[in-house]
């Protein structure tokens, strides 16, 4: 045969596979049919999302607006940061963000640097001393001042310290008067059986409503 000749096959023509594809038509259509409900369902659950997420920066630009009408002494970008912050702690504990914003707005009036003639520090007013037991219980490394002034972290232990106070006396009243009391004194006033201040919930509730 001369090379040059094409080769010619005869007979029946070479397969190709295509009777592997129409093997299984069912299985085709019962993929099909679960990559739709799958489909259908992750549809239901991103509807659920989107509102969701909307809602979270809706909030958290509300949350700015305030810090951005007080002298927090803190830059753009950081109170950007912060109101995310507080946002967060404010699911983590259950709290309407207006319930952080309100007593941060009594305790420091939103100054980071603010220090309190008893000592108390930073945007929630925490004493060294109980910022410094939260750090450990929140695993967060202790390094004084540095820890107190940073707003995030002292958000963190103010919200939980808080949440604490809110468990441990089961009123929220009394827990917001032994936040800025201080928990022993109030405990005191218990066991005598003496009447409790109010002033500063009454404060609270004033800032709350106003903020």
């Amino acid at each position: 045969m001369d090379v040059n000749e094409p080769l010619i096959r005869t007979g029946h023509p070479p397969h190709t596979g295509n009777h592997k594809k129409n093997r299984f038509p069912l299985f085709r259509i019962l993929r099909k049919v679960t990559f739709f409900f799958i489909m259908l369902i992750l549809a239901f659950h991103l509807l659920d999302f989107i509102p969701g997420f909307y809602q979270r920066e809706r909030t958290i630009k509300e949350i700015l607006e305030v810090l951005e009408r007080h002298p927090t002494g803190l830059a753009t970008v950081t109170k950007e940061e912060l109101a995310e912050v507080i946002y967060e702690e404010a699911i983590r504990h259950n709290y309407d963000p207006k319930f952080i914003l309100a007593i941060i707005a009594i305790e420091s009036s939103f100054q980071n640097w603010s220090v309190s003639e008893q000592g108390a520090k930073g945007l929630m007013q925490i004493m060294p001393y109980v910022a410094e037991s939260l750090a450990q219980e929140l695993g967060i490394e202790w390094s004084g001042d540095r820890t107190l002034f940073n707003p995030y972290l002292n958000i963190r232990m103010g919200t939980y310290y808080l949440n604490q106070l809110i468990r441990d006396f089961n009123d929220i009243r009394v827990a917001l008067v032994a936040y800025n009391h201080g928990p022993t004194y109030i405990r005191g006033l218990i066991e005598r059986k003496e009447g409790i201040p109010l002033n500063y919930y009454r404060k609270f509730v004033t800032t709350y409503q106003n903020i």
